[in-house]
């Protein structure tokens, strides 16, 4: 597999070199991979960190935003510009563990010998390290998430997923787009199965999402998605042959 790992960041500066080491080490053994970091407007030290790692590390690439655009808008520049059709998202805060990147990647190798329109493996955080308010209300997002949409994914906001690069420009975008990406290909068409991970503790740095500011917009996100569904058609298509 050739594979482009994007990992978005906003003030993540601390993190970057920490995640940035793992994930090299966890990807010793593929063929061929990129590190994409899409450096999100950071008004902290994240940039000066990243231009020092990017001159010892020959697989990193890093993009920057002048302001924040939002984390959806940073993976989407993330993958525009990666170079290989295997695309792997990470969170920036080290709470994924890049240990399980080369097993995601194996998973969707061998699911798609079975599943031929298997388009997403997502990551399963089932024994997550956050607070209790943090788990609670995720546990209730995901179920209202998972009872309207039928997208069949207990943890659809997990930042780690592994996909098909051109399968997801095929996708509409809108911002706050990686929360819903298992319904939006299921809509289009593509398979989706969820691989449970390790989940670690914030050691460093803070979570740039309050709960009431993702209430707001999961609201509405959700009923823009909710439309989408209803109205998707996916055409049975046959090309003739010349007799």
């Amino acid at each position: 597999m050739k594979i482009s790992i994007v990992v978005p960041v906003y003030n993540e500066a601390d993190n970057i070199l920490p995640l940035l080491n793992e994930i090299v080490n966890a990807m010793h053994q593929a063929e061929a991979y990129e590190i994409i970091y899409v450096d999100d407007g950071s008004d902290d030290g994240t940039s000066a960190v990243l231009m020092q790692a990017l001159q010892g590390i020959n697989v990193l690439r890093v993009i920057r935003h002048r302001r924040s655009y939002g984390q959806s808008t940073a993976i989407y520049t993330g993958i525009k510009a990666a170079n290989y059709p295997w695309i792997v998202t990470v969170d920036g805060d080290g709470q994924n563990d890049p240990a399980d990147i080369p097993r995601l990647c194996e998973v969707f190798i061998q699911q798609r010998k079975t599943i031929t329109n298997l388009w997403m493996v997502v990551g399963w955080r089932n024994k997550r390290h956050d607070s209790i308010w943090r788990r609670f209300s995720s546990r209730i997002a995901n179920r209202v998430r998972a009872t309207l949409l039928r997208d069949k994914t207990p943890d659809s906001g997990c930042g780690l997923k592994v996909f098909l690069r051109d399968e997801f420009l095929t996708l509409p975008y809108f911002d706050h787009l990686h929360r819903f990406l298992p319904a939006l290909v299921l809509r289009a068409g593509g398979q989706v199965i969820s691989e449970p991970i390790n989940h670690r503790p914030r050691i460093n740095g803070y979570s740039k999402y309050g709960t009431l500011d993702r209430l707001g917009a999961g609201i509405i996100d959700l009923l823009g998605v909710i439309w989408l569904q209803k109205r998707a058609k996916i055409a049975e298509v046959k090309e003739l042959e010349r007799r």
